[in-house]
C-alpha cells in the first residue's frame, strides 16, 4: 500500500501527516513525502517517509501509484498555498483513483461550511482511523490484508 502526502510552503502539515503515519500504520505501509517545493519535501523525509519528489511532475507522476493520498484541501485548489498547486497538480490529484483525504485547511479567500474546528493533531488522527477503517487494518487483521 501506498500513501503520498502532499504539502508546500514549509512542509508543516506534511510532516506531521507523516510522522502519525509512521506512528500509527505498520513500517510495510509505504509513504511517499510529495512536495511543491523541496523545503517541503525535505521536512517531511525527516519524519521517515520511505521516497520523496518533489515538484508537479513527480507529484502527477506518484498520484498514479498511491492509493490513499492525503494533504490540505488545497492541494485540489489551482493556485493555491501562494501558487505553487498548479492546475496540473490539482487535476492529477482529483483524478487518480487513490482514496483522497482531504484536511480542512484552505486558502484564505475560501470557506467551509458544517466542518468542524479541529486542531491538526486530531484531523490527523481522524485520517488514520479512516485509513484503518477503509483498508480494513485491525491489530492482526493488517497482516492477512497485506497478503491479499
Amino acid at each position: 500500500m501506498i500513501i503520498a502526502v502532499v504539502d508546500g510552503m514549509g512542509g508543516g502539515i506534511g510532516s506531521q501527516i507523516v510522522s502519525s503515519l509512521r506512528e500509527e500504520l505498520p513500517s510495510y505501509v509505504e509513504i511517499y513525502a510529495l512536495g511543491t517545493n523541496a523545503i517541503a519535501t525535505s521536512a517531511m523525509m525527516k519524519n521517515k517517509a520511505n521516497k520523496g519528489a518533489t515538484g508537479e511532475n513527480a507529484i502527477i507522476a506518484s498520484s498514479k501509484k498511491a492509493n490513499i493520498i492525503i494533504g490540505p484541501i488545497s492541494m485540489v485548489i489551482p493556485n493555491s498555498m501562494m501558487g505553487e498547486v498548479t492546475s496540473r497538480i490539482a487535476e492529477a490529484i482529483s483524478e487518480s483513483d487513490a482514496l483522497k483525504i482531504l484536511l480542512p485547511i484552505i486558502p484564505e479567500n475560501f470557506e467551509l461550511l458544517s466542518v468542524e474546528n479541529k486542531p491538526m493533531l486530531l484531523l490527523i488522527k481522524d485520517a488514520i482511523e479512516l485509513i484503518k477503517k477503509e483498508f480494513n487494518m485491525k491489530d492482526d487483521s493488517v497482516k492477512s490484508f497485506m497478503k491479499n
